[in-house]
């Protein structure tokens, strides 16, 4: 049997004539077997995505030394910053962050509990202490920072605890704090959130009663990278569910907490399978 380790390869440039010929002829000749690959060109922008991957036991040298030969590829692509390799070898890291609701947190443990999703989840990070029982249940650790008076200190202490962990990814599970833009800098293209799709259109509080008010028929969540925009990063995936007439609020309620777990457990899988490109504020999953 074939070692079931791979490297992934993802890569942005310019779109032009070439590019798909010059990856493959590259790792034709270092032996590399291809086992999935991607493309799209985006008209608009000129801008061409791949997402290619090999058999790590195919090729001769290390993911290092990978992506140290890789580097020559992409410069002469014009990419020099917009690639990577990743090794599915190393065990993605994740640290989830929350308050009250448990619906994203218990269905994420769930989730790993099973080996549905294999990460390695270094720590649940709370605002209040109501998600630490479920969480230390499962063996992971919990920290308590509470917002309540120095809302920088408490930043600062969630950052110290998350990048002791050198995360694959931040995990927004319903934390109802706003990070900073520092933090949403340091975290770029690593901190995902999950929220409701009723954006912009009812702002605030009870937004499911101002839902229910206006009788949508469409309840939706949509998973984010985090930016310092709030709410409006690139989008890693949506999705919806229908209610109608004979819907409650608290129909509503469960509805979209059913469509935000689903969401948000789709959006981190391919953030960590390497499949989300980013180009501006777009994104390509491949």
């Amino acid at each position: 049997m074939p070692d079931s380790r791979q490297y992934v390869i993802t890569f942005g440039c310019p779109d032009r004539t070439g590019i798909v010929a010059r990856i493959s002829s590259f790792l034709a000749e270092a032996g590399g077997w291809i086992v999935e690959a991607a493309y799209h060109t985006d008209p608009d922008t000129g801008w061409f995505f791949t997402r290619q991957v090999v058999r790590a036991d195919s090729l001769p040298f290390d993911v290092d030394e990978l992506r140290a030969r890789f580097a020559g590829v992409a410069r002469s692509l014009g990419a020099e910053s917009d690639w990577r390799v990743d090794d599915t070898g190393e065990r993605r890291r994740i640290v989830v962050l929350v308050s009250k609701e448990g619906h994203c947190l218990y269905d994420l443990l769930g989730r790993v509990a099973s080996g549905e999703l294999d990460v390695d989840v270094r720590a649940v990070i709370g605002n209040h202490e109501v998600l630490a029982d479920i969480t230390r249940a499962h063996g992971i650790p919990f920290h308590h920072v509470s917002f309540a008076e120095d809302k920088a200190s408490a930043f600062a202490e969630v950052a110290k605890l998350v990048d002791e962990h050198d995360p694959h990814a931040v995990v927004l599970a319903r934390f109802m704090q706003i990070l900073p833009p520092e933090l949403c800098e340091a975290w770029a293209g690593r901190a995902i959130n999950i929220h409701h799709s009723f954006l912009p259109s009812f702002i605030g509080a009870r937004p499911y009663h101002q839902a229910y008010q206006r009788g949508v028929k469409l309840v939706g969540a949509t998973c984010h990278y985090v930016t310092a925009d709030l709410d409006a990063g690139p989008i890693i995936e949506q999705d919806v569910i229908r209610v109608d007439h004979g819907d409650s609020v608290a129909d509503m309620v469960r509805k979209g907490r059913d469509i935000e777990k689903v969401t948000l457990a789709r959006g981190l899988r391919w953030h960590l399978e390497g499949r989300v490109l980013v180009h501006g504020n777009r994104t390509v999953v491949l």
